[in-house]
């Protein structure tokens, strides 16, 4: 029999659909049969891709006897974290709050009025069973003892990350940068990259703050690291060497052995990434990542509205990496390219995971030699190599895929938008604006509604899910990207009517704080706000770097005003933990070494904002262009011939003849 999820369109809810728990979708349904039978609320989060999400339902959720205990005693929902991020951020605090740690699975029991009383993430099979009866049997004898606690933590829950409205600063110093770079850097793994730490998240953000960073302040030692480190995650097994992408974090301190989903969000900001790395120092791994990458996306991901789907899920035929790894014969189909492949990518007799006796593609630096002792030029192995990946990649194709997490979710389209945006002005592929305008229509079509208002994805039968802070963000942020790349002014437009809603639904004049959930959203136990950054940008952090461009593309200053208050409110807390604090950090940078704000007019602006992004590396920039504009700092230089023009604080230079001549006012 069938449960209530039969009909969700989430795939990680259907995965649970013939569960014997008698599980509910979140919704009024299930919060009122626990509030009328006055029974404990199990909430259950997770997401499709979740190898300990997948153990845990088969271990517990498939288990009859540990299914009679919940149907019995407790009303039980199950929630797709991505779907309902605003849900699955309180009950995370909670459980750190409770814990010390977090993750997915995340199961949290709950008074019939949603607040929590205990919760933890991965349980084993007994353990879940005694914690079920031992709560159960609490809430029948004492339940006060159960109430005094929620209504302790749900108090915690709404003071943690609200932050008090702070002074705005003078100025921003090098020494406030430095503070916060110098107990950070002592993280750096030398020998492997990253931080040292296991296990590893690739954790974009982090390394583009210390890219421009390190280019800024000139921090050589820095820049190799950043270098380093994006070399030792290309090279590593969390790449996926023969079809491209990323998986979404190494469970050892080497990137060698993935946690093998594929999320859209990682790959496109790692897109991002690579193509800013590449133009800083063009090394020919990041460009073949980028390229591999957005193949990948195109190939898997792709649907045919021109939006892009979640994510891959980690298992395939219920064994983790099944899909992605090799045994040492299945190279043999290479013939007599079997040996040199077999080397180049460490694969094994014995395997080189060494816990499955499996191989998974990586390469070191050592492998140079390879292609050296063989004989090839550079142009000659990259042909080669080519062609090994495409037969190992049409072998592979064969086998039983991993699922996919058909969701579409604005956000995470957002990012892979942008990430193909920083390629195309990049490397200067066409296909990549094209899908990146695709992604455009997409959210047009299907994510946004008459009012300037987001979904957080496309309208289903089931529910329609309002869009949270960080669909508007990352939007707003991903149309400004366009803007600069086509220097078509609409999506300036588009985003600041984005900007506006935002304002309204989610700042709060009082507090001076951006929420996660709108004004008008569905009232949970708490609103929280999302202050600190993590594999993704905070939806807080992002806002406010998008208003203070939209404030110089627009001189706004409302935007700015708003800008400056939050941050300065969290401006005290960013050296105390660098890397969760990596976005706010960036805009420190700006506020330090300011914008440059480069206007380029008459018809060849866009020949020359090619030129611009060929020729140098600028961390700290914002390009305007066209020959006619209602942007303020494009009135009045309308003209055929072009022209270049160097802005910073509501100064502009007098116009250069060149591309060439506008650098020099930089350097």
């Amino acid at each position: 029999m069938a449960n209530k999820l039969q009909n969700e369109n989430s795939p990680y809810l259907k995965q649970h659909a013939h569960n014997p728990v008698h599980w509910f979708p979140w919704g009024q349904e299930a919060l009122t049969k626990a509030k009328e039978e006055n029974k404990l609320i199990i909430i259950s989060i997770g997401y499709s891709a979740c190898h300990w999400c997948h153990v845990m339902e088969r271990e517990s959720f498939e288990n009859e006897a540990i299914a009679q205990t919940m149907n019995k005693f407790y009303v039980s929902i199950k929630i797709d974290r991505e779907e309902r991020p605003d849900i699955d951020q309180i009950y995370m605090i909670a459980v750190q709050l409770m814990t010390n740690a977090g993750g997915w699975p995340l199961n949290v029991i709950c008074l019939p009025d949603g607040r929590p009383i205990y919760g933890g993430t991965y349980f084993k099979p007994q353990d879940w069973q005694n914690v079920l009866l031992q709560i159960a049997q609490m809430w029948g004898e004492t339940p006060e003892t159960a109430i005094d606690y929620a209504e302790r933590l749900t108090a915690g829950i709404n003071k943690a990350e609200k932050l008090p409205i702070a002074p705005i600063p003078e100025e921003y110093t090098l020494q406030d940068i430095k503070s916060i770079v110098l107990p950070w850097k002592e993280q750096f793994d030398l020998r492997n990259g990253g931080y040292r730490r296991a296990p590893k998240f690739p954790l974009p953000n982090n390394w583009l703050f210390f890219l421009r960073y390190a280019v800024l302040a000139n921090d050589e030692e820095t820049l190799n690291h950043v270098h380093f480190t994006l070399e030792k995650i290309a090279n590593g097994g969390i790449y996926d060497h023969i079809g491209g992408g990323f998986a979404r974090y190494s469970v050892d301190g080497k990137w060698h052995v993935p946690h093998f989903e594929k999320m859209l969000y990682d790959n496109g900001q790692l897109i991002s990434l690579y193509s800013e790395a590449y133009q800083q120092k063009p090394n020919p791994i990041y460009k073949n990542v980028v390229f591999e990458t957005i193949a990948w996306a195109k190939r898997e991901m792709l649907a045919d509205n021109g939006g892009f789907y979640s994510a891959l899920d980690a298992d395939s035929e219920g064994v983790e990496g099944k899909f992605y790894t090799f045994e040492y014969n299945e190279f043999d189909i290479l013939g007599e390219d079997a040996d040199l492949a077999r080397a180049y990518y460490n694969i094994t007799p014995n395997g080189n995971w060494s816990e499955e006796q499996i191989n998974i593609p990586f390469v070191d630096t050592a492998n140079n030699n390879l292609i050296q002792k063989a004989g090839f030029t550079t142009e000659e192995w990259d042909n080669y190599l080519q062609e090994i990946k495409s037969k190992l990649l049409v072998y592979r194709s064969n086998r039983v895929r991993p699922g996919l997490d058909h969701k579409q979710l604005t956000t995470w389209n957002s990012l892979l938008l942008k990430g193909l945006v920083d390629a195309y002005k990049v490397f200067g592929d066409q296909e990549h604006l094209d899908l990146a305008l695709n992604i455009a229509q997409f959210i047009q079509n299907y994510c946004t509604q008459n009012n300037n208002e987001l979904l957080h994805q496309p309208e289903d039968s089931n529910r329609r899910i309002e869009g949270f802070l960080d669909d508007y963000a990352f939007t707003i942020e991903a149309y400004i990207s366009l803007y600069e790349a086509t220097f078509d002014e609409s999506w300036v437009y588009k985003a600041k009517d984005l900007a506006n809603k935002a304002i309204e639904l989610f700042y709060d004049a009082a507090t001076k704080t951006f929420y996660y959930t709108a004004s008008n959203a569905e009232e949970l136990i708490a609103r929280k706000s999302e202050i600190m950054d993590n594999v993704i940008p905070a939806s807080s952090s992002t806002i406010v770097r998008q208003l203070y461009k939209l404030g110089l593309l627009l001189d706004q200053e409302d935007f700015t005003a708003i800008a400056d208050q939050v941050f300065a409110n969290v401006f005290p807390y960013i050296k105390s933990y660098g890397s969760a604090y990596s976005n706010w950090a960036i805009q420190l940078l700006e506020h330090h070494y300011g914008t440059n704000e480069i206007a380029l007019t008459g018809e060849n602006a866009l020949e020359w904002r090619k030129e611009l992004d060929r020729q140098t590396y600028i961390p700290n920039k914002i390009v305007l262009g066209g020959t006619k504009s209602t942007l303020p700092l494009l009135i009045n230089k309308e003209q055929l011939e072009s022209k270049a023009y160097l802005c910073r604080n509501k100064t502009c230079s007098l116009p250069q003849s060149s591309i060439t001549h506008l650098l020099e006012l930089i350097k």
